[in-house]
């Protein structure tokens, strides 16, 4: 279901200069420097924030920075986080740009956390596991750098395992990811709402290939 527009999103987002960044290719190569961190962490479709904040908080010696394409959703996500820590930072724009806001080898991990699944065979390439995103993510990742997808949709998730392989090995899968505790890992609201209705939650944690 599509979010309704907020007529506020826009000007608060405007207001959160203490998080928001305006220009994220005036942090590209300094990432670490800005977050004080030595591993910087994307999370590409950060939804309402409930990820971002909880991760961030979990882990404060790590950099988090939520990427929100939707106005909307990104000021929802940002008025739940009055007080960010040092090592969080929001960018709201599209994944597409992430070569530009960022240097190779500068994030140690992308989180895909319930993506837009893109049903439909004709819009396979906008999905967030398709060719042009993973050969960014590729770019942009180190050496033993991760990508790590969460979904509730196993079309995406069985399309991701299929054609993840071509850049990234395949080292953590999980079918039903929340049958177990797994305390180390924020639990969304929108992962909440399917736990409760017994649908199960997917999991594929992917490495880096060398010599690509």
């Amino acid at each position: 279901m599509r979010m309704r527009k907020k007529k506020w999103a826009v000007p608060y987002i405007a207001e959160r200069t203490d998080v928001v960044v305006n220009d994220p290719a005036e942090y590209k190569g300094r990432w670490k420097e800005v977050l004080k961190t030595e591993e910087v962490r994307l999370e590409i479709g950060a939804g309402k924030g409930s990820y971002w904040i909880g991760m961030a908080k979990m882990y404060p010696e790590t950099g988090w920075i939520a990427l929100e394409k939707s106005p909307d959703a990104a000021a929802i996500g940002l008025k739940k986080c009055p007080e960010p820590g040092p090592n969080m930072k929001y960018i709201v724009g599209d994944a597409e740009m992430i070569e530009e806001w960022f240097e190779p080898g500068e994030l140690s991990a992308v989180h895909l956390n319930f993506s837009d699944p893109w049903p439909k065979k004709s819009h396979a390439k906008r999905r967030l596991t398709a060719v042009k995103f993973r050969q960014k993510y590729w770019n942009l990742l180190p050496e033993e750098g991760r990508v790590i997808l969460k979904t509730d949709n196993i079309g995406l998730y069985e399309y991701s395992l299929e054609n993840m392989g071509d850049l990234f090995e395949l080292v953590e899968r999980n079918d039903d990811f929340r049958k177990e505790p797994h305390d180390e890992d924020v639990i969304t609201e929108y992962e909440h709402e399917f736990m409760e209705k017994g649908q199960p939650i997917y999991r594929a944690v992917w490495k880096k290939k060398v010599n690509q």
